[in-house]
């Protein structure tokens, strides 16, 4: 894992620790040349080749799907690194927190703010629907849409998002030979 003050690429210095997940870690950075913040997302070291190639690849081809991406809404990946046999993911950095934080933190939301962050979630998932071909984001839960300070809502992780007919041999298969895309619980029954 890295450190505060480690270097990535040797451009980008580690700040703190922003969040964690199954398969990777958070952090805010700074980078050195542009004095901007990023998020960067490191990815859990993989000691077997074949599962790291199908994770580097999934990587190349989530930053190539959203790369072209114009919407408010839709954070940009700016750089892959990989660096020591680890693996990096260069992001815009989102002040907030994310919905599932934010219902653990003070629980209901009000009805003003639940409508609020559907009509912005339903105007980016249109954008995604609305793109040749359309783009499916197959991930839809709270722990994916982060919540800015100003109300405004990011939609995050677009890991297992896909264009509309998409061979999807890159992604793992689950049980039965069936995909596993996205999480039990939110993702449509059919």
């Amino acid at each position: 894992m890295a450190q505060e003050n480690d270097i990535i690429g040797d451009r980008y210095r580690i700040i703190t620790q922003i969040g964690l997940g199954g398969m990777s870690t958070v952090y805010l950075a700074l980078d050195k040349t542009l004095n901007k913040q990023w998020a960067i997302k490191e990815i859990k070291n993989i000691d077997d080749p074949r599962k790291r190639e199908v994770i580097v690849r999934s990587l190349v081809e989530e930053a190539n799907l959203i790369k072209d991406f114009d919407h408010p809404a839709i954070p940009r990946i700016v750089d892959l690194i990989d660096d020591q046999n680890k693996l990096y993911v260069v992001m815009d950095y989102i002040e907030g927190e994310t919905l599932t934080n934010r219902f653990r933190r003070q629980g209901p939301c009000s009805q003003k703010d639940v409508v609020d962050w559907g009509i912005q979630l339903c105007s980016v998932l249109d954008y995604l629907h609305r793109r040749n071909p359309p783009i499916v984001f197959a991930d839809m839960k709270p722990s994916n849409v982060m919540v800015k300070p100003d109300g405004t809502v990011m939609l995050i992780d677009f890991g297992i998002a896909h264009r509309m007919g998409e061979d999807l041999g890159h992604l793992s298969y689950g049980t039965h030979g069936v995909f596993n895309l996205g999480t039990p619980g939110y993702g449509a029954p059919e």
